[in-house]
């Protein structure tokens, strides 16, 4: 564990950050790697895969309303030196990361035919998102105690090993993509299906790897048996922390589903530039996750000590962290948006649609890496709710007038995208003005 309530905060935020951003340097690795493979099988399947991959935000959500409640109880506890509190933590939301994992994969598998038929532009592109949920709903569900196992760990200050984890798991997926899915070296692709299947024994792979971890006699946080009868008060402190944090992911899914729906009309090609851009964007937005993972820690353990002064400090340090990288990746959208769609596929269509989401949703980049840092930051206060009332505003801001507009004549999706860049301001004004009065609340001065 890593006592983070000495030393220079700016420090542990930019070390805590890089071994997770290094993960997520690995991560988008595989994003692309297998966005490229999958590329290879035509505009259909980026097109099913994208839609498909709508799911993985309802997953995100999931998953963050169990691991921020219990990144947050547990860096609390840290703080105040209360290890067995920290222990029963751990040992709960992991319990519950199973049941909840189970029920979803099971609702999923239920569910994949309706849903693709419901939001594909045409019948082969549902095909082709039905094949790939077939492993990648039981990939999806196996997350759910990966990401338990990996919030405690940033409560308890502890990234260097799991992220030698993780990366282990991206180097799998990597392998075994193209593989899998155009049949390297064996001779029988799976297409889309093999894609999925190479993220679930990746997944798998690293979710033993988890659990030899903790299973150390040096682990701070050890399995208990005697713990895993369910605490529901326990599980109702956790929710109530995690839920209105899973609520925004939740939004950004309806989001993505709502801009799906809006695309349809435009064709299959569109439905693959949107799904190769918002894979571009989603990556390039890893680094200022990386950096919000890390706050939320470091400002958990220094409320939990009541070292106010330190938990602004925090904020101060990451937004500056995440101004710079965002503003970095903003540039490289304005410079070559079309090349980095291209790389992906070569379809006309499927390059202008993709070029022109890239180059105007980039002014977002620098609000949503500040919006991030201060969600964080809320997190670590054990207070969610805030960012999960602007984040409403931010969709109600943007969803209404998005449907008007598409029932426009000459409508065009570039002013969906324009839209979008306004409400992502509207947001991080509202979450800054709630999270200067969360200091005022909550934090002593001085």
């Amino acid at each position: 564990m890593r006592d983070l309530t000495k030393g220079p905060i700016a420090g542990h935020v930019l070390q805590l950050s890089s071994f997770i951003a290094l993960t997520m340097i690995f991560q988008t690795l595989y994003f692309l790697v297998d966005l490229y493979f999958v590329g290879r099988l035509g505009k259909e399947a980026i097109a099913g895969v994208g839609l498909a991959g709508n799911l993985m935000m309802v997953v995100l959500a999931l998953t963050q309303a169990l691991s921020v409640g219990a990144t947050s109880l547990i860096a609390q506890a840290m703080g105040r030196k209360d290890a067995a509190r920290a222990e029963r933590v751990f040992n709960q939301v992991f319990v519950l990361s199973l049941c909840v994992g189970v029920t979803f994969g099971a609702l999923g598998l239920a569910v994949r035919s309706v849903y693709a038929d419901a939001l594909a532009a045409d019948p082969a592109t549902a095909d082709q998102s039905v094949r790939y949920l077939d492993w990648y709903v039981p990939a999806m569900a196996l997350q759910f105690a990966l990401v338990a196992m990996g919030a405690a760990l940033r409560g308890i200050g502890d990234v260097k090993v799991p992220t030698v984890i993780q990366i282990g798991t991206v180097l799998v997926n990597i392998v075994l993509a193209p593989i899998l899915i155009l049949g390297w070296g064996t001779g029988y692709g799976l297409g889309v299906r093999g894609a999925a299947l190479a993220s679930f024994v990746a997944i798998a792979a690293g979710l033993v790897a988890f659990v030899v971890y903790f299973r150390r006699p040096a682990s701070p946080l050890r399995f208990r048996v005697s713990m895993w009868q369910p605490d529901l008060s326990l599980w109702k402190e956790i929710l109530r922390i995690g839920v209105p944090a899973g609520g925004e992911f939740v939004l950004m899914a309806v989001y993505a589903v709502l801009v799906y729906a809006i695309i349809r009309p435009f064709g299959a090609a569109a439905q693959a530039g949107f799904g190769v851009g918002i894979r571009l964007m989603q990556s390039m937005f890893l680094p200022a996750v990386a950096i919000g993972f890390a706050t939320a820690p470091v400002a958990g353990q220094n409320f939990g000590a009541g070292l106010g002064a330190r938990v602004r400090q925090t904020f101060v340090a990451a937004a500056g962290l995440s101004a710079v990288v965002m503003l970095t990746v903003t540039a490289l959208c304005h410079i070559a948006p079309a090349a980095m769609i291209a790389v992906f596929n070569e379809d006309p269509g499927v390059i202008v649609f993709g070029a022109e989401y890239l180059r105007i949703i980039s002014w977002i980049f620098l609000a949503s890496g500040v919006i991030f840092v201060s969600s964080s930051v809320f997190q670590g206060l054990g207070n969610t709710v805030p960012p999960l009332a602007s984040s409403a505003l931010r969709l109600v801001t943007f969803a209404i007038p998005a449907v008007w507009l598409s029932r426009q004549p000459g409508f065009e999706m570039r002013h969906v995208w324009y839209l979008s860049v306004a409400s992502v301001c509207v947001h991080l004004t509202l979450n800054l003005v709630l999270l200067r009065r969360e200091f005022r609340r909550k934090l002593p001065v001085g």
